[in-house]
């Protein structure tokens, strides 16, 4: 059950457009004619915040994952591979792809419908990872979940995370991150720019990046 409800997280097929963000310092990267060589590759799971109280159930559950973009047939679209950990079950879940053009701003869409799940963000480096999602139920839900390039994560990019999920709204008992201790979800070695490949396993559906906060802490 609980692999279950973690793959209804990542998969978020309900999500309204992300158009205005209550944030004024929160704003969407827009693409270049780089931005799709920079996304693509490995990115690890650090962190997730959300205001619904099942995701962040979830996120809880959920001891590794990453991120695995990889070219789709339009060069616009770049296919998102998500792997997570949860008990000793590996889950993957390809059901989204970058769109790096629509609107002049790199979204995140459901590969079936095509719907907008989510919106990546400004983040003050190359090496880092920040999406926004919308879940819309009785009311709207937002989530944050940043990712890096690898585990290093720097206190300076995690405060940038922490700042940007409270600037939404997002409270600090709502941002969970992932502990790292153990590998079902393998990720071989990589070198920025290259294609780094993940060692198969079962599958993987969540998207939480590796953090240096020790394995259970949240928040601060």
């Amino acid at each position: 059950m609980a692999a279950a409800g973690v793959a209804a997280v990542l998969s978020l097929v309900v999500l309204l457009p992300a158009t205005a963000f209550p944030c004024g310092a929160l704003h969407p990267q827009h693409p270049d004619n780089t931005t799709a060589s920079k996304l693509l590759g490995t990115w690890l799971y650090v962190a997730g915040a959300a205001q619904f109280p099942q995701h962040l159930l979830e996120m809880l559950l959920i001891d590794h994952g990453h991120l695995h973009v990889e070219p789709r047939s339009s060069e616009q679209e770049l296919l998102i591979s998500q792997h997570v950990a949860v008990g000793d079950e590996c889950l993957t879940n390809n059901s989204t792809y970058f769109d790096i053009t629509t609107s002049n701003t790199t979204q995140v869409k459901h590969a079936k419908t095509h719907q907008t799940v989510g919106t990546l963000m400004n983040l003050s480096s190359e090496d880092v990872l920040l999406i926004q999602y919308q879940l819309q139920r009785e009311r709207t839900y937002l989530g944050l979940y940043l990712y890096a390039r690898n585990l290093r994560v720097s206190t300076a990019h995690r405060e940038e995370f922490e700042h940007q999920a409270k600037c939404l709204g997002l409270s600090e008992e709502e941002i969970v991150y992932a502990p790292w201790k153990t590998e079902l979800c393998q990720v071989k070695e990589m070198k920025k720019g290259n294609y780094p490949c993940t060692e198969p396993t079962a599958a993987v559906t969540a998207s939480p990046p590796p953090g240096t906060h020790q394995p259970g802490n949240t928040g601060n």
